[in-house]
């Protein structure tokens, strides 16, 4: 007898195609703020998730009233650029809808909070009309696919990032569902037109992300991706890519069957054609030998690990007809986003701007909406959740410093902090328990004044947090992290490495402030003492402790 698949999987096959009753639940439906119970779980392949106030739980429901539920829209923006109406756009629509934040995630794109459902469809019109969407933001498909973000990292930058979107484009799912029930509401009859070779009725068993680094730089923890193309550079021509697979970081607090996982090198591709023709064909394994029925154990790594590395490159190269060749050598030497001014080989320049665990504060938001009136940059969104102003010629950079400076953008900030990374967790995801993205920032404050006791204040050492153990702020590659057990407690993480190639361990659990605060003082001062020469935080503790 056959194993019951997980309830998720019926939504699926039966959803026409990710249509359900979604319509039905915005038009009709409005004796709740919510969507129907099925239409929880397809409203996420539309780039969406329904949260509530979490921080109001308690006192709606004192009064007998339903929660106070919203949703959250992320947009798919592969490689992670727009232009600069792009951004207006943007701006605008989230003065318009939502809480008026805009929140830079740690994929390159952007999210916005808070939207109630009568806001939805013109919302996602209103991006449409920007030549943006959120198709396939969330969900059992691929993700945004995400690329190293900085075109100073390599004259081929252009080049490679161009992947990005030539790899969302091929793994876009066939259903016009999108733009029948949010865009135009016109029904597609010709269901044949939208036959799905790739996800078939099934889609995938979970989510699926895909990165592109291009060395030296790692700013998109290539590792921790269910697929990592890591680019190959020769003689200042891109010779293809190494490919990584079954990186994934969630677990499950108690669950012993869920772990985090690197990705591990299958090997070299030496042309766009094998490139893209494997990245498809690692999808179809995955959807074929994914585990369908326990959700917490369908992520690829485990589909990997089940059929060994070995087992799973010869079902994939059964399906590629071709063989992988032998991994190329590369090395990955910075991880953090290039802050400032930086040009590239072409002359044009590009600002950093640090914007903190992603959310952008109200007086960094009218200093960019101001930028994109000026009409003279793009907007590329980094993997570390900054922001970096890109393509200003020598001409216009004048102009760009003259509104940094009557924003009073450049403020001193440290190494750590500019080193953090937080998930959104409370107050609207449904799965944090505790503060990540509130309460990092004030951590770091108390953090610092140790920092500079130790003299370690421009020590770049990596600090992450996560309100929960799914790790979106990738807390498991990270020098310092931590994960939320419960409201003010956080399991300490030790020992990752400066460039996210090294898992960290955990160290202390369910620790308060008080303890963390206590610990860091102790790490810090056996570190300065007794570290190797150039020797970084995470090594040592690697080394010395775990």
């Amino acid at each position: 007898m056959s194993e019951k698949l997980s309830p998720i999987e019926a939504i699926k096959t039966k959803s026409d195609g990710l249509r359900g009753t979604l319509k039905e639940s915005i038009d009709l439906d409005n004796h709740t703020g919510n969507v129907r119970p099925d239409d929880e779980t397809l409203v996420k392949f539309h780039g969406m998730y329904v949260q509530d106030d979490r921080d109001r739980r308690a006192e709606r429901a004192a009064k007998k009233l339903d929660k106070l539920y919203s949703f959250m829209i992320r947009l798919r923006i592969p490689g992670g650029v727009i232009n600069a109406n792009q951004w207006i756009a943007t701006h605008e629509i989230s003065e318009q809808f939502g809480t008026g934040t805009l929140k830079i995630t740690t994929r390159q794109t952007v999210q916005l909070h808070g939207l109630l459902k009568h806001q939805l469809r013109p919302t996602i019109q209103a991006f449409n009309s920007a030549k943006l969407d959120s198709i396939a933001a969330c969900g059992d498909v691929n993700r945004n696919v995400i690329a190293s973000s900085h075109p100073q990292i390599s004259p081929l930058h252009q080049q490679i990032h161009e992947y990005a979107d030539k790899i969302s484009t091929l793994l876009l799912p066939k259903t016009q569902s999108y733009y029948e029930v949010f865009i135009d509401g016109e029904k597609i009859y010709e269901r044949s037109a939208e036959a799905d070779p790739l996800y078939e009725d099934r889609y995938l068993p979970r989510k699926f992300k895909i990165a592109i680094a291009i060395p030296p730089s790692n700013d998109v923890d290539v590792f921790t991706n269910d697929i990592g193309l890591i680019a190959i550079i020769e003689n200042n021509e891109l010779k293809g890519f190494n490919i990584a697979i079954g990186g994934g970081l969630a677990t499950t607090h108690g669950n012993a069957n869920t772990y985090s996982r690197l990705g591990s090198i299958i090997g070299f591709t030496d042309t766009e054609e094998k490139t893209l023709k494997a990245v498809y064909e690692i999808l179809t394994v995955q959807r074929d030998f994914g585990n369908r029925v326990d959700r917490k154990l369908s992520r690829l790594k485990y589909t990997v690990d089940k059929l060994t590395v070995e087992g799973f490159k010869k079902e994939l190269e059964s399906r590629v007809g071709f063989k992988f060749l032998p991994e190329q050598p590369f090395q990955f030497t910075e991880r953090n986003d290039r802050f400032g001014w930086e040009q590239n080989h072409q002359g044009s320049w590009f600002y950093t701007l640090f914007v903190e665990h992603g959310v952008v504060k109200p007086y960094q938001k009218q200093f960019l909406f101001e930028v994109a009136q000026l009409n003279i940059s793009n907007f590329i969104f980094s993997g570390n959740q900054n922001l970096i102003l890109g393509e200003i010629s020598n001409e216009n950079k004048p102009k760009i410093e003259a509104l940094l400076k009557s924003h009073d953008i450049e403020k001193q900030v440290s190494a750590l902090r500019k080193s953090s990374m937080a998930c959104v967790a409370l107050p609207t995801c449904p799965l944090a328990l505790a503060e990540a993205q509130r309460y990092l920032p004030e951590l770091v404050t108390k953090i610092e004044p140790i920092l500079e006791k130790y003299g370690l204040t421009e020590d770049e050492i990596s600090i992450r947090m996560t309100g929960c153990p799914n790790g979106c702020g990738r807390p498991y590659v990270s020098e310092l992290g931590f994960v939320g057990t419960s409201p003010g407690q956080y399991n300490f993480m030790l020992g990752g490495d400066r460039f996210g190639e090294r898992l960290n361990k955990l160290y202390k659990e369910k620790q308060t402030e008080a303890q963390i605060l206590e610990e860091v003082d102790r790490l810090f001062s056996n570190y300065v003492t007794n570290k190797i020469t150039d020797e970084t935080f995470g090594d040592f503790a690697f080394r010395t402790i775990l």
